[in-house]
């Protein structure tokens, strides 16, 4: 028998990178997964592509396209069992040079969108229920000076985590909530910004180094860690903070 068997999931940012891993996996592992996002057409792509899939567009910062996401996703496959809050930015810049508006941006996707999410989640699951997974970040754990917004952004998502996971077990839900904090993590996005340096070559070695493992992960490697966290294998767990980084966050 799959892991995630009749299981039904909803995972933000499931059009790219990391959030399609996910998806991928879940769906293999016999998951009926709803891929939110606002790509549309790899989105709808993705979900033609797998055995029991569905897509819908979802502004992670706008409550009335939660609602209609979970309004969606329920009318097709029946109660939310998974939601993966995965859909995230990330801009650099210090607390000296940082914009005021790149603040409203970074914190309405990354905290925001986790919060409505979680909310949504909650509702949602009530008393039959499930597992929230909140793609956080080992720069939540370990801030950089120069992305100042982003790990202040997702030290948020790891306390509304813990939060969320206090609330449910002090009101008799059986739901939790975990925090997956990646590395650096092979996805569009980095390659984008590695481009952007130039030297695309060293860009690579030099984000590599930043784990103990010494290369970059991929997107496998954390759909494999949601993967756990999903499934009943996990049924002790929540309010937990679970590292694939690579040894990011202890790296000297």
């Amino acid at each position: 028998m799959t892991r995630l068997s009749g299981k039904v999931a909803l995972v933000t940012g499931g059009a790219r990178g990391i959030g399609r891993a996910i998806v991928e996996r879940f769906a293999a592992e016999g998951a009926h997964v709803m891929i939110a996002d606002i790509v549309e057409d790899e989105g709808r792509a993705l979900a033609a592509a797998l055995p029991d899939a569905m897509f819908h567009t979802l502004d992670v910062s706008k409550s009335a396209d939660w609602d209609a996401a979970i309004t969606a996703l329920q009318a097709r496959f029946g109660p939310l069992g998974v939601l993966v809050n995965n859909a995230g930015t990330s801009m650099s810049g210090s607390i000296a040079d940082a914009p005021e508006a790149d603040w409203h941006r970074i914190m309405d996707i990354n905290a925001l969108g986790a919060f409505l999410g979680c909310q949504r989640a909650v509702h949602a699951m009530g008393v039959h229920g499930g597992s929230i997974i909140n793609v956080a970040s080992s720069r939540g754990q370990r801030p950089s000076s120069g992305q100042a917004i982003y790990s202040a952004s997702k030290a948020a998502v790891l306390s509304l985590t813990r939060s969320v996971a206090l609330h449910c077990g002090e009101n008799g839900l059986p739901i939790r909530c975990n925090a997956l904090c990646p590395g650096v993590i092979e996805t569009p996005l980095l390659r984008q910004h590695m481009a952007s340096l130039g030297d695309e070559a060293a860009a690579r070695v030099q984000l590599g180094a930043m784990q103990v493992m010494n290369r970059i992960g991929q997107p496998e490697e954390i759909a494999a860690a949601a993967l756990f966290l999903a499934s009943d294998e996990a049924s002790f767990v929540t309010g937990a903070e679970l590292n694939a980084d690579g040894g990011f966050r202890i790296r000297d």
